[in-house]
């Protein structure tokens, strides 16, 4: 099996691994493609297995990642991705590998990659990532790690930015911050918003829009990331059901939406 890269040129035509298929087959990635798009223009770099798979490696120049870090001069691995059948055959460490060389050709300092403190949704995996020689760089709460791999001893130090350091954000009541890196989010913030509606709760989705935007975000997982009264609750991207087996879990009381005014009880009539 041969590896392909994603291009302007062939992005319409290109599966791109994660996608999904509603129950009429049609491929509900057009909001990931068109971010792909912008991104392609930026440097980004999207090599896949040739396969109708999740085999693939997304970076690019950490000063334009959608991450809020200081990393001049490396390269940001935006997503890694090898499953299903295609898992330990030695497709991650070959895909690792053409990113490395990559970096190396391009006269970068390393690699830098949003890791965790332990394997969580939707993040690298930190234990494979610090076998291949990733060392931590900075972390941020609750559980983020930024690992690196440098190509030297003199090779800057990538961090945080001071925005992620609290692990909070001023927004009230529940609030979700996404963006369209993950095809996922264009589908479940809109069920999820619904589905808090539907319960009388209040919900805020915030889209970040732009790469400023999301290097200014208040955590380091922009694809998606769910706050409670200012707390970070998850980065994971829930359905439904996963929401109301949180709501169980955390016991929150979100505050609840004002009724419209068809819904207030009718004023007493007095005789």
């Amino acid at each position: 099996m041969e590896f392909k890269r994603v291009t302007l040129d062939n992005l319409a035509s290109e599966h791109i691994c994660c996608a999904l298929t509603d129950q009429k087959g049609e491929s509900s990635v057009a909001s990931k493609k068109a971010w792909l798009s912008q991104r392609l223009a930026e440097g980004l770099v999207f090599d896949k297995l040739d396969v109708r798979g999740k085999v693939f490696i997304e970076y690019i120049p950490a000063e334009k990642a959608w991450c809020p870090i200081t990393a001049d001069h490396y390269l940001f691995i935006n997503c890694f991705w090898v499953s299903g059948q295609y898992k330990g055959q030695g497709y991650a460490n070959l895909l690792l590998e053409r990113c490395l060389a990559d970096a190396k050709a391009k006269g970068k300092q390393g690699l830098v990659v949003l890791s965790a403190e332990k394997k969580m949704p939707f993040l690298s995996d930190p234990k494979y990532l610090k076998y291949k020689g990733f060392q931590i760089a900075d972390q941020a709460p609750p559980y983020y790690e930024l690992l690196y791999l440098p190509f030297s001893p003199q090779a800057n130090v990538p961090q945080f930015k001071a925005c992620v350091k609290s692990g909070r954000t001023d927004e009230e009541g529940w609030v979700v911050y996404y963006t369209n890196q993950c095809p996922h989010t264009d589908k479940y913030v809109p069920i999820l918003v619904d589905h808090l509606k539907s319960k009388k709760l209040a919900i805020k989705a915030i889209k970040i829009e732009t790469t400023e935007q999301a290097q200014k975000a208040p955590n380091p997982f922009t694809t998606y990331a769910l706050f409670y009264n200012g707390q970070f609750i998850t980065n994971e991207i829930l359905t439904a059901k996963s929401f109301d087996k949180l709501l169980i879990k955390t016991n929150l009381s979100p505050p609840t939406v004002p009724p419209s005014p068809s819904e207030y009880p009718a004023p007493l009539q007095r005789g």
